[in-house]
């Protein structure tokens, strides 16, 4: 196999959620790098790939990218999964990249699951022009990133814990109306999978009742 960097997506719930192309690339690398191996141990199991695993997220990229750049370029094939998903969408991968296109290292991007692009299209909401904001500051530019926010015409995409789902549901109400329109989805593809769709006062009320549990995708409405 040609040695070179493949980011390949892999599923965010449901484990047939994932093209016949990424299996056969993951078992026919050299090298799998893996955001979380033992998360990654159950897809690879479920499908009967033997491929050699190792770690790479985001407490150690910075020290180990240069290593793994070294040997693609020493004729090893590697190919990059996260937990979930795209490489790179609001997971580890960048530097990886980065780091091996400033190398001349050839990357090859395989398309597959993504989050946002279901929870977009099964909102009901205008899709045809969005902004994906991925996870908001914790903190600090927080409120500042809601003002700018205030100026968007285009549909708004983040990503959010559970735990904080209703407070940033609650702080888009204050910056935005009670009557905005919103939709949530919550844990994708998985059994227990749930879209919600209307305003931001029915969301707070509807999520206040119960602490909500899994991945959570937020799709805003623009204004008006």
């Amino acid at each position: 196999m040609n040695p070179k960097l493949y980011l390949v997506p892999t599923p965010i719930g449901n484990l047939e959620d994932i093209t016949l192309r990424a299996l056969r690339i993951l078992k026919e690398v050299d090298l799998i790098l893996a955001e979380d191996t033992r998360t990654s141990s159950k897809l690879l199991k479920h499908y009967d790939i033997p491929t050699p695993t190792e770690s790479l997220h985001m407490h150690n990229e910075h020290k180990k990218v240069d290593h793994y750049a070294e040997k693609i370029m020493a004729g090893i094939s590697i190919a990059y999964i996260s937990d979930a998903g795209t490489p790179g969408i609001s997971d580890p991968g960048y530097l990886l990249i980065k780091t091996c296109l400033d190398k001349d290292i050839e990357v090859e991007t395989l398309p597959g699951p993504t989050a946002f692009v279901p929870a977009l299209v099964n909102s009901g909401l205008p899709s045809e022009r969005f902004i994906f904001e991925g996870f908001l500051p914790q903190k600090k530019g927080r409120n500042k990133r809601f003002e700018n926010l205030l100026k968007e015409d285009r549909s708004i995409i983040f990503y959010e814990s559970p735990f904080r789902l209703v407070k940033t549901l609650t702080q888009l109400r204050d910056f935005f109306t009670p009557d905005h329109q919103v939709a949530v989805s919550r844990e994708l593809t998985k059994i227990h999978e749930e879209n919600f769709r209307g305003t931001l006062h029915c969301a707070i009320e509807h999520f206040s009742k119960k602490q909500p549990k899994g991945e959570i995708v937020i799709v805003f409405s623009p204004r008006n």
